[in-house]
């Protein structure tokens, strides 16, 4: 898989907003990569969007799937990552495949 977006791109602050919401940095390329055009993006933003297959515990509960929102700016020199959002559940509507992550 392609690394679009490295460690080194991450600010602190959005690591730590990944780390609460259980965004993985391969999550971040994957969805990147694969994902489709998210919905609500606002002008001047990009944003995708990727369910993938989870099956494991997240706050207390199983969930079988995980929505992943990637919102960045295009700039010179690639992809500026402004933040992620992650949603926990069943049956998310979906435009491609699932990924295993």
């Amino acid at each position: 898989m392609k690394k679009i977006i490295s460690e080194n791109d991450v600010h602190a602050h959005l690591a730590a907003r990944m780390r609460e919401r259980g965004i993985t940095l391969e999550e971040i390329n994957v969805t990147l990569e694969h994902g489709w055009p998210a919905g609500d993006v606002k002008e001047g933003i990009c944003g995708k969007v990727h369910v993938f297959a989870y099956e494991k515990e997240w706050v207390g509960k199983v969930f079988a799937e995980k929505e992943a929102s990637v919102y960045y700016k295009v700039i010179d020199s690639g992809v500026m990552l402004l933040t992620a959002k992650a949603r926990y559940g069943t049956h998310f509507r979906r435009k491609e495949s699932i990924h295993e992550v």
